[in-house]
């Protein structure tokens, strides 16, 4: 009789983690790896490398979990999530909380294994991890407040080698605050008459998709200007330049695949599209370091 439960946790834990998409932590993870090995500027330890990896996935199943909470009354409203698990009853309020207090817990040990820096620094964070999902309620800031958080990684990565964060860093976490600012503006497309219904507060709820595109170009286009900048200001390499290239080649393609009139891309743009992104940057940024 015990093997049968034993199977039902495994699907529940399978469950949770579709819930929380934890497989696109890999696209989160490069964040943090570029201000490592920038800060670096070589090979870091293997234990600093181990421990932002723990750090990341921890953080955002700790910020995806506390989403899912968050949403959950208009996750089930709005016909676009309304299959997810939370409101199906497919995982349960309770052990959705314990999950998120169980990533909270690994997130702090893994900052303190880091350094003391990192760990007082892990506090503001948890500030935008755990708030940023109540943005939407009252500003249309929010898809900055979001790009802003993702930043963090970079400023972590950093921080995890030098025990501070340089000005450098700054520019490289405005860049990413940039980046998933046009990024979200783009996904939040698909929600304008929901959020319209409910109340919610976004850039197209409140402007329209046509405007709200147009604002996630220019975004994009800070973005690269100042990926452009901490190339300069860093004296990297011409691979780092190369990754620049292609993140900007992508960043056209993802904008040209969703209109305000055809957003039937919109998945392919937002999941894939954006992996491709934060993985051409991590390879130019070690390549120009290693060459």
């Amino acid at each position: 009789m015990e093997r049968p439960r034993f199977v039902i946790r495994l699907s529940s834990v399978r469950v949770f983690l579709e819930m929380i998409k934890f497989e696109h932590t890999v696209f989160a993870l490069p964040f943090a790896y570029t201000g490592m090995f920038l800060a670096a500027r070589g090979l870091p330890d293997w234990k600093v490398v181990l421990w932002i990896t723990v750090a990341l996935a921890a953080a955002r199943t700790l910020a995806m979990t506390v989403n899912r909470i968050a949403d959950k009354e208009y996750d089930a409203r709005n016909p676009r999530t309304s299959g997810r698990a939370l409101p199906l009853g497919l995982v349960d309020l309770k052990t959705t909380i314990i999950a998120a207090f169980i990533s909270f817990m690994v997130f702090e040990f893994a900052a303190w294994k880091l350094n003391y820096f990192v760990l007082i620094l892990s506090l503001p964070a948890l500030v935008f991890l755990l708030g940023y999902h109540y943005t939407k309620r009252f500003t249309w800031a929010c898809h900055w407040v979001l790009g802003f958080t993702d930043g963090i990684a970079v400023a972590g990565g950093w921080a995890a080698i030098k025990g501070t964060i340089d000005w450098p860093a700054y520019v490289l976490w405005f860049a990413v605050t940039c980046w998933i600012a046009g990024v979200d503006i783009i996904y939040a497309c698909q929600d304008i008459d929901v959020d319209r219904k409910e109340g919610l507060h976004s850039i197209p709820s409140r402007f329209g998709a046509s405007i709200a595109l147009q604002i996630a170009r220019i975004n994009h286009i800070l973005a690269v200007a100042a990926l452009s900048f901490a190339g300069l200001i860093m004296d990297l390499a011409w691979p780092y330049w190369f990754g620049v290239i292609l993140t900007s080649i992508l960043l056209i393609y993802e904008n040209v695949l969703v209109s305000a009139d055809d957003l039937s891309r919109l998945d392919y743009a937002f999941f894939n599209i954006n992996g491709y992104i934060s993985m051409c940057l991590l390879a130019g940024t070690i390549w120009a370091i290693f060459i």
